[in-house]
């Protein structure tokens, strides 16, 4: 399968836009930096969306599920199952993401990239390669080409759900095993130890994190994932899952048509890791909304230099703690365009 296309250059924030809105925001009625992270997010995405005025108003939530065959390994407090069983109340609007997404007046869209869904399920969109990866304790995760389709579904789900334009992205992901998977990823591109990785995922004790750190200590070890600097798209085809492969293809595909991303939390951090290893030009697209409590994630995010909006002590997943950093990047946008200079406001200014 083709892959050339995931290593195209991403295009580069315009510094003019950039400068614009520093100026702009100088000129507001306010203490210079008086409005602090609000600031610097409003002048990030004029600069990504190339306007003077930035904007979070339309923007869809694309969540990508998957199946993971190392739970076969007893490293996951649900089973299996859960994931096909969460896709319904995806579909039928039980689940928090849902919730969310009604609340916030978004669309929502769901991708199964890789359950063990033996049949297409309504309101789901089905786009996989086969049904969950293998244990990758045992073997490879996924083949090159399954990687491959599983990159190419999220290009496919980002290009639908942007349609004929979106001021940003909000990506998403669900899957039984997955912080395994996500942990996995991480320990092998920051060369660190699974332990020091390897969070509760869905409620596990201590002693499962100690055996689920161990199952990756030997996977790795097993795939000569533990030295040197693997590449991304080896360490996903040994150790990924689907839905994060589809996550890379989807974080890329947005950078490249100029769409900002705003990430979620440990699984699709470790995604976005995965991402900027594969083509580095995406980094500047990609916004994170919050730190979770996942062991991990604090590590994740210092190695992507990521500074967060949001810390609400969240590990659900599905996007949540991105659609909840969204009214944050909303109320930045509002205020950069709405607020007065003062100028217009016959304010005298700061003394010089």
């Amino acid at each position: 399968m083709d892959m050339d296309w995931i290593k195209t250059a991403c295009p580069e924030a315009s510094a003019a836009h950039r400068m614009a809105a520093e100026a702009r925001q100088n000129a507001l009625t306010k203490p210079a930096g008086s409005l602090g992270v609000l600031e610097s997010l409003a002048i990030r995405l004029a600069a990504l969306q190339a306007t003077g005025r930035p904007r979070a108003t339309t923007a869809p939530i694309v969540l990508f599920a998957g199946d993971h065959g190392i739970t076969a390994q007893g490293v996951s407090a649900y089973p299996a199952d859960v994931t096909v069983q969460m896709l319904h109340n995806f579909a039928s609007g039980g689940a928090a993401i849902a919730v969310l997404a009604r609340e916030l007046g978004v669309s929502l869209t769901v991708v199964d990239a890789g359950t063990l869904a033996a049949s297409d399920i309504s309101g789901v969109t089905t786009d996989k390669p086969r049904r969950g990866t293998r244990d990758f304790s045992r073997e490879p995760a996924m083949t090159s080409e399954e990687v491959g389709f599983a990159l190419a579904a999220g290009r496919r789900a980002v290009q639908r759900a942007i349609g004929e334009g979106a001021d940003l992205v909000v990506l998403g992901e669900m899957g039984i095993g997955n912080t395994t998977a996500a942990a996995a990823i991480a320990t092998a591109l920051l060369g660190a130890r699974a332990q020091d990785l390897v969070g509760a995922g869905t409620g596990l004790d201590s002693e499962g994190m100690s055996r689920k750190a161990r199952v990756i200590d030997v996977a790795l070890s097993k795939h000569g994932l533990d030295a040197g600097a693997p590449s991304a798209l080896s360490v996903l085809t040994c150790v990924g899952g689907l839905e994060i492969a589809a996550l890379v293809g989807a974080m890329i595909a947005a950078a490249q048509t100029r769409v900002p991303v705003l990430v979620d939390g440990f699984i699709v951090s470790a995604a976005a890791l995965a991402a900027v290893g594969v083509n580095p030009s995406c980094a500047p697209w990609l916004i994170y909304s919050h730190r979770s409590l996942e062991r991990g994630h604090r590590l994740v995010l210092d190695a992507l230099a990521a500074e967060p909006i949001l810390d609400l002590k969240l590990r659900l997943g599905e996007g949540s703690g991105a659609a909840l950093a969204l009214p944050i990047l909303r109320l930045a946008c509002a205020l950069h365009a709405q607020m007065a200079t003062f100028a217009e406001a016959r304010i005298s200014g700061p003394a010089p």
